[in-house]
């Protein structure tokens, strides 16, 4: 089964379970890393494996080393909060610069990482257009153009032979395609609930498609706008 498929007119595929690469613009698109979440949440007393930041940066490494980009893109939230990218240290900072003097590496600033500067590298901007495609973090209603963004970490769950399976997938329409969180540490919203339909725009789009990765390729699924604003 092919893990390619077409947005904007043109072909990208699925690059692990949560990535993008561009064959013709030879990039790679990740989305959501939020690194540095473990430290965060150990400042507000709640401890968690810091491991997250290194193992996320491993496995866009696997990726840039399997594709070969000549350009990666992080739509934002790369960071899970301001302070996040001077905590980055160890092996994580190591890691990251050689990826970010490896490639064209370009931050998309996001929610909660507003002030990126691109302290290990790379350079940080709020949208960026390639082509006619529009990479920003959180899907804009009134873009026209073909968009692609993160931020809601969209997972599809479904029942399977009396359990609930959730999967990281990606979500289309026409005009937008919203991208999976790639962070080791980070949830999910389901491709139903209605803030994730709102971002697609309710006046000009009646359903969404659902891609799942899989190991061998993608499944595909629709869920009903109205049905999911109706909620």
């Amino acid at each position: 089964m092919a893990r390619t498929f077409t947005f904007g007119g043109h072909n990208f595929e699925v690059a692990g379970d949560a990535a993008l690469y561009w064959p013709e613009q030879k990039m790679l698109v990740v989305s959501d890393l939020h690194l540095e979440k473990a430290s965060a949440y150990a400042a507000g007393g709640q401890m968690l494996p810091p491991y997250d930041s290194l193992a996320t940066l491993e496995q866009v490494a696997a990726l840039v080393d399997q594709f070969v980009p000549e350009i990666v893109i992080s739509l934002g939230d790369n960071f899970h909060d301001t302070d996040g990218e001077r905590r980055l240290q160890g092996r994580a900072s190591a890691l990251l610069k050689r990826l970010v003097t490896s490639v064209r590496w370009i931050w998309v600033t996001g929610n909660h990482d507003p002030d990126v500067q691109g302290h290990w590298g790379g350079e940080a901007v709020e949208t960026l257009k390639c082509g006619n495609v529009i990479f920003r973090h959180e899907a804009l209603g009134a873009e026209e153009g073909p968009e692609i963004s993160g931020h809601f970490h969209p997972k599809f769950r479904q029942a399977v032979r009396g359990r609930h399976v959730s999967r990281r997938c990606f979500v289309r329409s026409a005009r937008k395609l919203v991208m999976p969180a790639f962070g080791t540490l980070t949830g999910g919203l389901d491709v139903q609930d209605p803030a994730l339909i709102a971002a697609f725009g309710c006046t000009d789009v009646d359903r969404v498609e659902v891609l799942v990765p899989t190991r061998d390729g993608i499944a595909l699924f629709t869920v009903p706008a109205s049905h999911a604003l109706a909620k």
